[in-house]
């Protein structure tokens, strides 16, 4: 398995990540096999998050790893959507879930914890308090974000001491919002609309390192691209190009992800152990620059 620097942690990690999510939706067997497959294959690095299942999610993963040991791992998970309320990234809830997660992980550390989107009513004060007491107990190494903007990490970065090293993003060929912002500059078109605030610039240009969601999703979960009849050229396209390296499509859609020079970390959302074999496969496949090009406009992406 490849690996990257994740941020500016210092930590080797594996390009692809495994997200944990759905891992309540198998049983307990095929959680097993899965994990221990995950671990074969050398993606050691397992995202999670507290809201998964209501925890259960985070427990079933904790379950599958009777006999393996914990310096082996790179265990991610996230806080800070508080069922009830929202969102809640206060010192003393912070503080709260992380504890939680550690007990439902059965672990004595995090390797990397983000929040779980942003918090409105956050208080930068209060979430530097709160790393800055998880990384002294030896509870939490690492901190990062998900779908946060850049000012939003700015803020944070104003108080929190620690490193942001990532940032998890919904990102996909058919959701590429991220890079075609950037196609689209000083363009009057739909297109040139910045929804995103340049984050993946950003994220480059400061070593967070993007994490990618959902990466063979379209819309917020409306289904898989691929294979969909709502995809009918993008398909045909990533079909003729994996016949041309000997891969499924699953690989090659995410070798499109790998191929961007952002070095990102796709998270995996697949429970199914030949598709992360599939995924696990992409990191050594490098399209050239026109596969790359073909697949984003075959997903019905424009050009200025």
């Amino acid at each position: 398995m490849k690996k990257l620097n994740l941020g500016m942690s210092g930590l080797e990690v594996p390009v692809i990540a495994v997200g944990c999510m759905r891992i309540d939706a198998i049983s307990k067997t095929d959680a097993d096999t899965f994990v221990k497959t995950a671990l074969d294959l050398g993606a050691n690095f397992f995202d999670n998050a507290d809201v998964y299942g209501d925890g259960v999610c985070e427990e079933i993963f904790a379950g599958t790893l009777t006999g393996v040991k914990r310096s082996s791992l790179i265990i991610q998970t996230k806080c800070g959507i508080r069922k009830g309320v929202s969102f809640d990234f206060s010192r003393d809830y912070i503080l709260k879930a992380a504890e939680q997660c550690l007990k439902r992980l059965r672990t004595d550390y995090i390797d990397v914890l983000l929040l779980h989107r942003p918090d409105i009513l956050v208080e930068p004060e209060e979430v530097a308090e709160a790393f800055g007491l998880l990384q002294a107990s030896g509870k939490v190494r690492y901190f990062g974000v998900s779908n946060q903007n850049p000012a939003q990490i700015e803020l944070l970065k104003k108080y929190v001491k620690q490193p942001l090293v990532a940032n998890q993003l919904q990102f996909s060929i058919t959701h590429a919002g991220m890079v075609t912002e950037g196609l689209h500059v000083n363009m009057l078109d739909e297109p040139a609309v910045n929804r995103n605030g340049s984050i993946l610039d950003y994220c480059r240009l400061h070593d967070i390192t993007v994490q990618p969601w959902s990466p063979f999703q379209y819309g917020f979960f409306e289904g898989v691209f691929l294979g969909s009849p709502k995809f009918p050229e993008l398909n045909k396209t990533i079909d003729k190009i994996a016949e041309k390296y000997q891969v499924s499509n699953t690989a090659i859609a995410m070798a499109w992800i790998l191929r961007h020079p952002a070095k990102m970390q796709p998270v995996t959302g697949t429970m199914n152990t030949g598709r992360l074999a599939d995924c696990v496969k992409a990191a050594e496949i490098n399209l050239t620059r026109e596969e790359w090009y073909a697949i984003y406009l075959a997903a019905g992406n424009i050009l200025p």
